[in-house]
């Protein structure tokens, strides 16, 4: 079995990039810049910007968000977006198999720990132990 690195086991995979993007574009619009700053700060791991761009175009082609440019002051117009009522119906959809995922993830950390306490109650010698009333 390979071993992770710390940076390797951190935050989230790429896979939960789309997920975010429609749960920030819920909260408001932005732009593609901003939105990888963000993404990357709320745990995406090896966020990248081209990638996001792709899925930022292939969720405008199914309708998920959609776009304009916007003039900026300080250098080119932008690209920003903003979720549409399909977008939030399939971040309403994301967010459910989250749940899952979530409750499915917390019984597996429950078992373990119960199992971690089961092996450290094995190693105290039966002279030492103590039971509580």
């Amino acid at each position: 079995m390979a071993r992770l690195t710390r940076d390797e086991g951190e935050g989230l995979s790429r896979s939960y990039v789309r997920p975010c993007l429609l749960l920030l574009l819920a909260e408001g619009p932005s732009h593609g810049y901003e939105l990888l700053e963000q993404v990357r700060k709320a745990g995406v791991r090896n966020a990248d910007a081209g990638g996001l761009y792709r899925s930022l175009r292939a969720m405008e082609q199914e309708g998920l968000v959609s776009s304009w440019w916007e003039p900026s002051q300080a250098g080119p117009a932008r690209r920003s977006y903003t979720l549409t009522s399909a977008g939030r119906r399939a971040l309403d959809g994301s967010v459910s198999a989250l749940r899952d995922v979530h409750r499915l993830l917390g019984e597996m950390v429950e078992r373990h720990d119960a199992l971690v306490a089961g092996e450290a109650e094995a190693r105290v010698p039966a002279s030492i132990a103590v039971t509580l009333p």
